[in-house]
């Protein structure tokens, strides 16, 4: 029993560590970096429930998510879309994920009124903004 719950604690940690270092990556001065750490957060926060972790993390994380929304192009912006979608749906529609929303509402308008922007960037922000405004808006306007 105890044994499993001690091996359980640590793939729990390490999957932590791994999550972290994803988070830190985002800010890596290469896109395609950037974009491996985008995919392996859309599919952590895709699979499991990490409310707890994000919690805790959710300001450095949404200001990582903003910078790659600024600098990113493309598939980059598509994917922090999708991340930030996901992310919304962990953190609930409490003062947290209010925060987190109201913070990247103007740069999800910015990218999807850009004509220049990819369509598949433009459809991501447009999904985010939809299910973001759905799950954490408090204002209903």
């Amino acid at each position: 029993g105890s044994e499993a719950a001690g091996e359980q604690g640590q793939e729990e940690e390490e999957a932590e560590d791994r999550l972290k270092e994803h988070m830190d990556s985002l800010l890596d001065k290469s896109a395609k970096t950037r974009q491996a750490a985008l995919q392996s957060l859309r599919l952590a926060f895709s699979s499991k429930t990490l409310s707890e972790f994000l919690l805790e993390r959710r300001l450095t994380l949404t200001d990582s998510l903003e910078k790659c929304l600024k600098k990113g192009k493309g598939e980059e912006q598509a994917l922090v879309g999708t991340v930030l979608t996901l992310l919304c749906l962990q953190m609930g529609s409490g003062p947290e994920g209010e925060e987190v929303f109201r913070s990247l509402k103007p740069l999800l308008v910015s990218v999807l009124t850009d004509g220049t922007a990819s369509p598949s960037a433009r459809q991501s922000c447009a999904t985010a903004l939809g299910m973001c405004c759905y799950i954490a808006a408090a204002d209903l306007e």
